[in-house]
């Protein structure tokens, strides 16, 4: 089984995968994959059994914005006996492509993507040590901290903020959805 796809061969098999995107409901409502289904990485384990019985091997495309959160689920889906295929770039290089992105319909206001609110809390943090630091120069110290998680994750591809951003309320799906989005899946 292929473990990665291009966006043009995800493009070329779209109508015949079932796409899962593993990002933030926020990340999702921004644009996805036409025909994906949301299940954040941290809900994956709820659908396991329903995508066991509805895809078949190489049937399933699964997704974040770059990758790393895709092949995570992948693995975490591979020990539990689904095999899954990642889009390689993710809906990053999906769109970069210039293929189109489908929005989340709803009047709701969504939250920012993810992505954007670890560049918000960072640039915030920074600004405030150097700030704080004219007064007290050990806070400095903070903007060095986040300095240095911004390199670790551009090196390693995984980001600590990103993960305690998306563990807050306006971040996280409600129950409700992400069971509607099993039982859809289930009627697929």
């Amino acid at each position: 089984m292929t473990t990665h796809l291009s966006p043009a061969e995800a493009r070329e098999r779209l109508k015949e995968l079932t796409v899962i995107d593993v990002r933030s409901p926020g990340e999702f409502a921004a644009g996805h994959l036409p025909g994906a289904y949301n299940v954040p990485l941290d809900q994956l384990d709820r659908a396991v059994p329903v995508l066991r019985e509805t895809t078949g091997d190489g049937d399933l495309l699964v997704v974040c914005a770059a990758g790393p959160r895709s092949e995570a689920a992948r693995s975490r889906l591979a020990e539990r006996g689904v095999g899954a295929a990642v889009l390689s770039g993710g809906t990053n290089a999906w769109s970069e492509e210039g293929n189109d992105l489908e929005l989340s319909a709803g009047g709701s206001r969504t939250p920012w993507d993810l992505n954007r609110q670890v560049r918000l809390a960072a640039g915030s943090l920074v600004l405030l040590g150097l700030l704080a630091g004219r007064k007290a120069p050990k806070a400095r110290l903070l903007a060095v901290a986040v300095a240095g998680g911004l390199v670790y994750s551009g090196v390693s591809g995984s980001c600590g903020m990103a993960a305690v951003l998306g563990k807050l309320p306006f971040n996280r799906p409600d129950d409700s959805v992400v069971d509607a989005t099993i039982e859809a899946l289930r009627e697929r």
